[in-house]
């Protein structure tokens, strides 16, 4: 039965996150002007009270609207600066599915009584477990074309805790209630210097097509990516074939990769990266 040999893949992701230094598209933007604006990151705990979540209640769908329930838990670590608002949003352990995108605008939606320290408001890091239940919806948007979404089924359960490392400064990204849906004019850095490249929390196996594992088919389908500032794959596109069929797999299994994202100088950043999907087959 033909397979990928998943220890190949990840070491050419790694490779190709470096290679990528070098084939970065010219018009990926370079910073230019002033320093950030660095703040500095507090754990709660001594002297420093932890952010409280305001109450909240989010829509919930009907039981009757609900075709397939889809459940699951998603960490996530955040900054809550001294407005109560939720800033870097990035992934702790993801799921590779939707959820990880529904969770995201959860917790970006959210809003905190600040932490503080000796009675003055300051910014806190902090990691947040959300676990969702959501069921596909089935629906129709203007022109009358059939949608299918995520709904709640129920309120979100969010439990706070510390980061396990907090970095002492840090630079706040701009706020965003739609974290998944960055701005086209957003700067796109390139790796090297002040950039670090991305860091993969997890690799989705592409599978093989019957037609190419009867054609016995192998080889290396390349996929260029963005890497937003939370750590989500967008843009995704093939810059070497392989087949039509894996091509489309490939590029399936890359979208559900999860990253650390790529940081400049303590602020989380979008970057370009290639991605290596090796077909081997097993005998």
């Amino acid at each position: 039965m033909g397979r990928l040999w998943m220890a190949a893949l990840s070491m050419a992701l790694a490779a190709t996150v470096s290679f990528a230094q070098q084939t970065t598209s010219a018009n990926a933007a370079t910073s230019t002007g002033s320093a950030p604006n660095r703040v500095k990151v507090y754990a709660a705990g001594r002297d420093v009270t932890a952010p409280v979540l305001l109450p909240v209640s989010l829509p919930v769908s009907e039981t009757s609207d609900c075709k397939v329930k889809v459940d699951g838990e998603v960490e996530l670590a955040m900054l809550v600066d001294t407005e109560g608002v939720p800033r870097n949003l990035m992934f702790v352990r993801p799921l590779g599915t939707d959820l990880d995108k529904y969770a995201l605008r959860i917790a970006a939606s959210d809003r905190f009584r600040p932490g503080s320290r000796n009675g003055q408001p300051v910014v806190v890091g902090q990691s947040v477990r959300l676990k969702l239940q959501t069921c596909i919806v089935e629906g129709e948007d203007a022109a009358g074309n059939r949608t299918v979404s995520l709904r709640l089924r129920s309120q979100p359960t969010q439990s706070f805790n510390p980061l396990a490392k907090v970095s002492p400064e840090a630079v706040l990204a701009g706020e965003s209630s739609e974290p998944v849906s960055a701005p086209a004019s957003a700067a796109v850095h390139r790796i090297g210097g002040h950039v670090t490249a991305p860091v993969p929390l997890n690799t989705i196996e592409a599978q093989y097509t019957p037609e190419a594992t009867k054609a016995k088919i192998t080889g290396v389908c390349l996929v260029a990516l963005m890497v937003d500032r939370q750590g989500l794959p967008q843009n995704l596109r093939v810059v070497k074939s392989l087949d039509p069929g894996l091509d489309k797999n490939a590029i399936s299994s890359v979208s559900r990769y999860r990253f650390k994202p790529a940081m400049r100088d303590g602020e989380p950043v979008s970057v370009l990266i290639n991605i290596e999907v090796i077909y081997r087959l097993y005998e």
